[in-house]
């Protein structure tokens, strides 16, 4: 007999109304056209995220830069490589250390960062436009509360996190 047997009809009806895969299927929305509006731009997703992360943060280490976006040295070399060839960053020796770099954002940055938003914001109202303004928002509260809930030990070994205290 099939565990399903075994359940009630209210477990029943909570099993079908699990929430992973609609969210699955709305980020893999969200991504494919995210990344198709980006394209044209010369930017991918992470190339938007540390442009983001710099208009927040202003100047910083490319050490700190790589530790707020939880990727490595190596690869947050890559990263700024391909933005700065675009003319989108810039890295310079840091007066304090000549061992560390600074990393800015140029005003070219600040403008494709402002097309890119401007481009994901059409995208988010196609897909999302079954929900109302208020609903968006609610969805937008309920996501952000989400997220910033604690990473249990199972995510971060998933994650390969050497940082984790588990």
């Amino acid at each position: 007999m099939g565990k399903l047997s075994h359940m009630s009809a209210g477990e029943v009806g909570q099993a079908e109304r699990r929430s992973g895969a609609l969210l699955d299927h709305l980020a893999r929305r969200m991504r494919l056209r995210s990344e198709s509006v980006l394209a044209p731009l010369g930017l991918r997703p992470r190339h938007l995220v540390a442009l983001t992360v710099l208009r927040t943060s202003g100047d910083i280490s490319q050490q700190a830069l790589a530790g707020t976006l939880q990727i490595d040295g190596t690869n947050v070399v890559g990263l700024l490589n391909d933005l700065e060839a675009e003319g989108l960053v810039e890295r310079k020796r840091s007066a304090e250390d000549r061992r560390r770099h600074v990393v800015s954002m140029t005003e070219t940055g600040t403008k494709r960062l402002r097309e890119a938003e401007c481009a994901l914001a059409t995208v988010e109202n196609d897909v999302l436009s079954a929900l109302s303004p208020v609903e968006r928002e609610t969805l937008y509260e309920l996501l952000c509360r989400a997220a910033s809930a604690p990473v249990t030990c199972a995510e971060a070994a998933a994650e390969g996190d050497p940082d984790s205290s588990c």
